[in-house]
């Protein structure tokens, strides 16, 4: 079911408090989700946008066209959708900003926990005329770009960073300021005698593909597997300057609904738990199953996660043997044998 947010972002337009948009106009719709129905007499093209490979999916299933990364210039409008990631989001209004020509409409919407209202008065506070209405729980505001918005658009822009200043990473990835604790105790634990083809699933900007790497010389090739367009990226050129004679290759894939093609001798992951703002362990078991068709007999499945996610029982289900390496106050470390 679409986010109430969907409804929240074209209220204005609905009744009539901003106009519609004509024909010929071209509006464009960061983080996009599937479920959109823009209000009667809303004629302009829209082009969607969304990185994360699983809503990507659902956009092109319901009949849009989107693309995983922002492009083009001069549209009339934007649509931004709120999510979690404050960085994420000022990114999304950084991009608005640059790519709606001047004088044009941004229109946002969020709930209460995607920072919708700090967003607003953000914006207010650098002399923007804001307007905004509640509705559906969540809220909608809107402006018109002003005619030098790049003082805005720099104070919005997605922040690079690094992380043991090796990793580049972007601000609204996960762990972009630093290596996951989780991350960390599993990579201490990687073999340092691997010697055949890997695979990371949700790789993020490739953290413990560089480690298995590291303590394993002789690995022949890593696959990494990532949701997120942009985190792909970030290890991609990660993987590159740090280990510029590994073997890697990366797919932008959903494992949930695009399983792996190939078999691997190991599988390594710490496994997305949230799904929106809630937490769900039905996604890290999912992608326990999907680690399991991927791995060839005897191949192996090292992951991380939060102690009390109910994994085992997937595990049983799905490998040979399995158990537990270690774990500390917060995370466990488990294997399993195909």
């Amino acid at each position: 079911m679409a986010r109430e947010t969907l409804k929240t972002l074209f209220h204005p337009f609905a009744i009539g408090t901003l106009s519609m948009p004509s024909e010929g106009e071209r509006y464009l719709f960061l983080a996009a989700e599937a479920g959109f129905v823009p209000p009667d007499g809303f004629a302009a093209t829209i082009d969607t946008v969304q990185g994360n490979r699983a809503e990507f999916l659902r956009l092109e299933k319901s009949g849009r066209a989107p693309r995983p990364a922002v492009d083009g210039q001069d549209y009339d409008g934007a649509l931004i959708l709120l999510g979690k990631h404050k960085g994420a989001n000022e990114a999304n209004l950084a991009e608005a900003l640059s790519r709606v020509r001047a004088g044009g409409l941004v229109v946002v919407a969020g709930g209460k926990d995607d920072g919708v209202q700090p967003l607003r008065k953000r914006l207010a506070g650098r002399g923007l005329e804001v307007e905004h209405l509640p509705k559906y729980h969540g809220v909608v505001f809107w402006f018109e770009v002003p005619e030098e918005a790049g003082a805005l658009v720099a104070d919005f822009a997605a922040k690079p960073g690094r992380v043991e200043d090796r990793f580049h990473t972007m601000a609204g990835m996960f762990s972009h300021e630093q290596v996951d604790d989780g991350s960390e105790l599993l990579a201490g634990r990687l073999p340092q005698d691997f010697d055949g083809n890997a695979a990371d699933f949700g790789a993020g900007w490739g953290y413990l593909s560089v480690a298995l790497a590291e303590r394993s010389p002789r690995t022949a090739r890593i696959d990494l597997f990532e949701v997120d367009h942009q985190a792909l990226e970030c290890a991609r050129r990660n993987l590159s300057e740090i280990l510029p004679d590994l073997s890697a290759r990366f797919f932008w894939q959903d494992l949930v609904s695009e399983p792996a093609k190939e078999k691997y001798d190991l599988v390594i992951m710490n496994p997305p738990f949230h799904q929106g703002h809630a937490t769900e362990a039905s996604l890290g078991q999912a992608m326990i199953r999907a680690a399991s068709a991927a791995l060839r007999s005897g191949g192996r499945l090292m992951l991380v996660a939060n102690r009390g996610l109910p994994y085992e029982p997937v595990l049983a289900e799905s490998f040979r043997e399995y158990g537990e390496t270690c774990r500390n106050a917060r995370f466990k470390v488990l294997w399993a044998k195909k």
